[in-house]
Protein backbone atom coordinates (compact mmCIF):
# COMPACT_ATOMS: atom_id res chain seq x y z
CA UNK A 1 0.00 0.00 0.00
CA UNK A 2 1.24 3.30 -0.68
CA UNK A 3 1.82 5.11 2.20
CA UNK A 4 0.37 9.20 2.89
CA UNK A 5 1.43 11.80 4.82
CA UNK A 6 -0.28 12.33 7.61
CA UNK A 7 -2.83 9.15 7.04
CA UNK A 8 -1.88 6.41 9.18
CA UNK A 9 -4.18 2.61 9.58
CA UNK A 10 -3.51 0.27 12.19
CA UNK A 11 -2.73 -2.43 9.38
CA UNK A 12 -0.51 -2.83 6.49
CA UNK A 13 -3.04 -3.59 4.12
CA UNK A 14 -6.80 -3.01 3.79
CA UNK A 15 -8.84 -6.21 2.64
CA UNK A 16 -12.53 -6.69 2.10
CA UNK A 17 -15.28 -7.04 4.45
CA UNK A 18 -12.69 -6.28 7.72
CA UNK A 19 -13.07 -3.24 10.06
CA UNK A 20 -9.76 -0.15 9.61
CA UNK A 21 -8.64 2.14 12.05
CA UNK A 22 -7.84 5.60 10.15
CA UNK A 23 -5.78 7.83 12.22
CA UNK A 24 -5.22 11.57 10.33
CA UNK A 25 -2.91 14.07 11.41
CA UNK A 26 -2.86 16.43 8.53
CA UNK A 27 -3.40 20.05 8.16
CA UNK A 28 -7.05 20.20 10.26
CA UNK A 29 -5.41 18.47 12.95
CA UNK A 30 -2.41 20.83 12.58
CA UNK A 31 -4.34 23.59 12.67
CA UNK A 32 -6.45 22.24 16.23
CA UNK A 33 -10.02 22.03 14.63
CA UNK A 34 -12.38 21.25 16.55
CA UNK A 35 -14.79 18.79 14.42
CA UNK A 36 -13.41 16.83 11.54
CA UNK A 37 -15.98 14.18 9.16
CA UNK A 38 -13.98 11.78 6.56
CA UNK A 39 -16.21 11.70 3.62
CA UNK A 40 -16.07 8.53 2.41
CA UNK A 41 -17.21 5.91 -0.30
CA UNK A 42 -16.03 2.95 -2.14
CA UNK A 43 -14.88 1.86 -6.21
CA UNK A 44 -14.75 4.37 -8.86
CA UNK A 45 -18.17 5.88 -8.46
CA UNK A 46 -17.76 6.68 -4.27
CA UNK A 47 -20.27 4.17 -3.90
CA UNK A 48 -21.72 3.74 -0.24
CA UNK A 49 -21.19 7.11 0.36
CA UNK A 50 -21.01 8.38 4.39
CA UNK A 51 -19.99 10.77 6.11
CA UNK A 52 -18.81 10.22 9.78
CA UNK A 53 -17.08 12.31 12.34
CA UNK A 54 -14.02 11.54 13.19
CA UNK A 55 -12.81 11.36 17.37
CA UNK A 56 -9.94 13.67 18.25
CA UNK A 57 -7.09 12.41 20.61
CA UNK A 58 -3.61 13.01 20.96
CA UNK A 59 -2.53 10.72 18.30
CA UNK A 60 -5.13 12.67 15.83
CA UNK A 61 -8.46 12.36 14.66
CA UNK A 62 -9.48 8.89 14.52
CA UNK A 63 -12.25 6.65 13.16
CA UNK A 64 -13.13 2.78 12.77
CA UNK A 65 -14.46 2.12 9.13
CA UNK A 66 -16.33 -0.99 8.02
CA UNK A 67 -14.43 -1.67 4.46
CA UNK A 68 -16.92 -3.27 1.95
CA UNK A 69 -15.61 -5.51 -1.45
CA UNK A 70 -15.34 -3.11 -3.47
CA UNK A 71 -11.76 -2.04 -5.26
CA UNK A 72 -10.87 0.48 -3.49
CA UNK A 73 -11.29 2.95 -0.64
CA UNK A 74 -11.82 6.60 -1.31
CA UNK A 75 -12.20 9.29 1.18
CA UNK A 76 -11.07 13.38 2.45
CA UNK A 77 -11.63 15.07 5.32
CA UNK A 78 -13.72 18.12 5.87
CA UNK A 79 -13.77 20.27 9.19
CA UNK A 80 -16.35 22.43 11.04
CA UNK A 81 -15.92 25.55 8.73
CA UNK A 82 -16.40 23.32 5.38
CA UNK A 83 -13.03 23.28 5.00
CA UNK A 84 -11.86 20.28 2.66
CA UNK A 85 -8.24 17.83 2.78
CA UNK A 86 -8.74 16.27 -0.58
CA UNK A 87 -4.82 15.30 -0.88
CA UNK A 88 -5.01 18.62 -3.23
CA UNK A 89 -7.52 17.67 -5.39
CA UNK A 90 -6.85 13.95 -5.65
CA UNK A 91 -8.87 12.43 -2.72
CA UNK A 92 -7.16 9.88 -0.61
CA UNK A 93 -7.72 6.59 -2.73
CA UNK A 94 -6.50 3.50 -1.07
CA UNK A 95 -6.65 -0.20 -2.91
CA UNK A 96 -8.78 -2.55 -1.24
CA UNK A 97 -7.63 -6.26 -1.25
CA UNK A 98 -8.95 -9.72 -1.58
CA UNK A 99 -7.84 -12.22 0.76
CA UNK A 100 -7.08 -15.19 -1.53
CA UNK A 101 -9.68 -18.16 -0.61
CA UNK A 102 -7.89 -21.01 -2.65
CA UNK A 103 -5.07 -21.08 0.11
CA UNK A 104 -8.06 -21.55 2.61
CA UNK A 105 -9.05 -25.18 3.82
CA UNK A 106 -12.57 -25.89 4.89
CA UNK A 107 -13.56 -29.19 6.11
CA UNK A 108 -16.68 -30.00 6.78
CA UNK A 109 -16.80 -31.83 10.45
CA UNK A 110 -19.69 -33.57 11.89
CA UNK A 111 -20.67 -34.54 14.77
CA UNK A 112 -20.02 -38.40 14.74
CA UNK A 113 -16.85 -36.97 13.41
CA UNK A 114 -16.06 -35.65 16.65
CA UNK A 115 -17.22 -38.09 19.26
CA UNK A 116 -15.07 -40.62 17.03
CA UNK A 117 -12.19 -38.92 17.42
CA UNK A 118 -12.69 -38.24 21.12
CA UNK A 119 -12.98 -41.88 21.63
CA UNK A 120 -10.14 -42.58 20.07
CA UNK A 121 -8.26 -40.22 22.46
CA UNK A 122 -10.00 -41.96 25.50
CA UNK A 123 -9.03 -45.09 24.25
CA UNK A 124 -4.73 -43.99 23.27
CA UNK A 125 -5.04 -41.98 27.00
CA UNK A 126 -5.78 -45.23 28.52
CA UNK A 127 -3.50 -47.34 26.61
CA UNK A 128 -0.63 -44.53 27.59
CA UNK A 129 -1.55 -45.14 30.84
CA UNK A 130 -1.35 -49.09 31.09
CA UNK A 131 2.05 -49.33 29.41
CA UNK A 132 3.43 -46.35 32.09
CA UNK A 133 2.03 -48.97 34.82
CA UNK A 134 3.25 -51.76 33.07
CA UNK A 135 7.25 -50.33 32.74
CA UNK A 136 7.06 -48.83 36.32
CA UNK A 137 5.90 -51.96 38.53
CA UNK A 138 8.02 -54.86 36.06
CA UNK A 139 11.35 -53.46 37.48
CA UNK A 140 9.97 -54.15 41.14
CA UNK A 141 8.65 -57.67 40.48
CA UNK A 142 12.12 -58.53 38.60
CA UNK A 143 14.10 -57.16 41.67
CA UNK A 144 11.75 -57.80 44.57
CA UNK A 145 11.68 -53.75 45.80
CA UNK A 146 7.62 -54.57 45.23
CA UNK A 147 7.19 -56.81 48.24
CA UNK A 148 9.47 -55.34 50.53
CA UNK A 149 7.75 -52.16 50.45
CA UNK A 150 4.57 -54.73 51.35
CA UNK A 151 6.03 -56.36 54.45
CA UNK A 152 7.60 -52.81 55.82
CA UNK A 153 3.95 -52.16 55.07
CA UNK A 154 3.09 -54.77 57.09
CA UNK A 155 5.57 -54.06 59.72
Amino acid sequence: MELVKNIFFNTDKLTTNSKVKISYTGKFFQDNSEEVKIHFGFGNDWENLSELPMRKTDLGFQIEVELMDKPTFNFCIKNEKNEWDNNNGNNYIFPIEHPDVALAVVEEKSIAHARKLRKTYLISKKLRLAIYKIIISIPKLISGNYRRKEKQADS
